[in-house]
């Protein structure tokens, strides 16, 4: 019985509060260091795809042909976006935040092809998974801003709540 008790004193102490926070707080750090590095790995992959038409085919998955000049233009179109979502991720920004850049983004129609170019993929995403989330939010702010009545696009839409 002391034996139980001295447990649940110790599992209640500051010490073993500040423990679990630390620990959870180190596999947080460890995430968001594996994200920073994927994301520098991906920007290093499309430098060198943006640079080297011979290279950009590797990368080029969307569902029709494209010349090099539009192909590098997707490919900076990804890296945009992967950059605003990678800034959610790691808390950087607000889902809010994340859909103010990406009706910004929504602006420019060479991103917005991009983005009907590169539906394939994110209908390959779980459906569970972040992207896959961010994904359909971003679908209904086209269609959204294909709706709206107002050249102030930047009142256009729902911003989700955190």
């Amino acid at each position: 019985m002391a034996t139980r008790l001295l447990e649940r004193v110790r599992d209640r102490s500051p010490l073993s509060v500040r423990s679990r926070v630390t620990r959870e707080d180190q596999l947080a750090d460890i995430r968001k260091t594996w994200l920073l590095e994927q994301q520098r790995i991906h920007w290093d992959l499309l430098s060198k795809a943006i640079d080297d038409p011979e290279l950009a085919v590797v990368l080029d998955t969307f569902d029709h042909d494209l010349d090099d000049t539009k192909r590098r233009q997707y490919l900076l179109a990804n890296a945009m976006y992967t950059n605003a979502l990678l800034a959610w991720r790691l808390g950087a920004n607000t889902k809010a935040e994340l859909f103010g850049h990406l009706r910004g983004m929504l602006q420019n129609p060479i991103f917005r092809e991009y983005w009907a170019a590169s539906r394939g993929f994110r209908a390959s995403l779980p459906a569970t998974s972040d992207e896959a989330e961010i994904g359909r939010m971003t679908d209904q702010l086209i269609a959204d801003l294909d709706e709206a009545d107002t050249d102030e696009w930047w009142v256009v839409g729902h911003a989700p709540d955190e």
